[in-house]
């Protein structure tokens, strides 16, 4: 199974909306066939374990991180597929969360007479896919807020100079967790501040089978309706999805650009005439996203911090003092009590370059 779980990570660039899912076969002690599902459309991780074990398969045992899908999408069902090469025993890691299988995976392989097993390395196979369980249990993509600061928790200089706070190691890093996101938000302020393209450009990235790097979808608020079509984040590739104020009662204003992969939401406001944000997510949700990377500001992080919409930061730490007068990392109203203060879980504590990066859950999430 930990193998099985390794080769599951080899998705987690491509695999969107889909989840990174492992599988390997074994027969009499040897690893007879193995496989992962590279990108979403294409053959899920057992099948590519079967193509390779050919013949053998039958009377062997399948390691799968994530039980076998039971219905036919746009690939035919993995429990069949086991079930017709033979094989005598399947160990799974999770139940599929998803309606469309959630146990009638397992259903169809014990009622075919195969042994099943579940539960093996739970805690493991879950941490692959936080997005995809997130979304299925509570019908909301998992937050994950990207911050950058100071050691006295600054952003910028009073002066609003902020380049560069972090290096250069740092900047790549963020490339490669913006890759295994299913979307990117941002806002028209912070896209026209810093000619931001939050696209992903780095080639320790998986490629798709076209050679192509599968882009996040970039979700752009943009309640003022600055955004002009003219900037640079229009000039990449990839879909754009622009978030606009509902019911203005106005006509849209049409942007100025040729890229047929932009398209407009609306979203209400709420009672601090701010996008209601559970409403955003709600919207996403509903476009499969799983995994939302947020990159903006400082006002769109508290934001998303004061209602406790965020399930997981990653802050960027840089050696480096700014003093009074600084921009804090987040203007968070003030607090009278610790009580009232969430606790957060360190997940990981690394150097990046010059700079630490540590990553965060609160207490009792997965």
């Amino acid at each position: 199974m930990q193998r099985a779980i390794e080769l599951a990570a080899l998705g987690r660039y491509t695999t969107s909306p889909n989840p990174n899912v492992g599988a390997v076969l074994v027969l009499d002690g040897q690893i007879i066939g193995e496989g992962y599902h590279q990108q979403a459309g294409g053959p899920h991780a057992e099948v590519f374990a079967l193509q390779q074990a050919g013949s053998q398969a039958r009377g062997a045992t399948c390691y799968v991180t994530l039980e076998p899908c039971s219905h036919y999408g746009r690939t035919p069902p993995c429990a069949l597929a086991l079930i017709e090469a033979g094989v005598a025993r399947v160990v799974v890691a999770m139940q599929d969360p998803n309606p469309q299988v959630s146990g009638r995976g397992v259903k169809l392989l014990t009622k075919a007479g195969i042994q099943v097993d579940v539960g093996c390395q739970e805690s493991a196979a879950r941490a692959l896919n936080p997005g995809f369980l997130h979304r299925m249990q509570r019908q909301r993509p998992w937050v994950r807020l990207k911050l950058a600061a100071s050691v006295d928790g600054a952003i910028a200089l009073g002066n609003g100079d902020s380049k560069w706070l972090t290096g250069a190691a740092a900047r790549e890093d963020v490339q490669l967790w913006r890759a295994q996101s299913c979307a990117i938000l941002s806002t028209a302020r912070t896209v026209l501040a810093d000619q931001a393209q939050l696209n992903v450009r780095s080639n320790q990235v998986t490629p798709l089978h076209n050679g192509q790097l599968r882009q996040p979808l970039r979700v752009i608020l943009d309640r003022q309706l600055q955004l002009s079509g003219q900037e640079a984040i229009f000039q990449t590739g990839g879909d754009i999805l622009l978030i606009r104020q509902a019911e203005t009662g106005s006509e849209p204003v049409e942007l100025s650009t040729s890229q047929r992969q932009v398209s407009v939401a609306e979203v209400a406001l709420d009672a601090d005439n701010k996008f209601n944000l559970p409403a955003l997510l709600d919207l996403l949700a509903s476009k499969q996203i799983n995994l939302l990377w947020v990159e903006a500001g400082s006002t769109l992080a508290a934001a998303f911090w004061q209602q406790g919409l965020v399930d997981e930061f990653v802050l960027y730490q840089a050696p480096l003092l700014l003093g009074l007068g600084a921009l804090p990392m987040m203007p968070l109203a003030p607090f009278t009590s610790l009580t009232q203060v969430k606790r957060w879980q360190w997940q990981d504590v690394c150097r990046i370059g010059d700079d630490l990066r540590l990553v965060a859950r609160l207490t009792g999430e997965s």
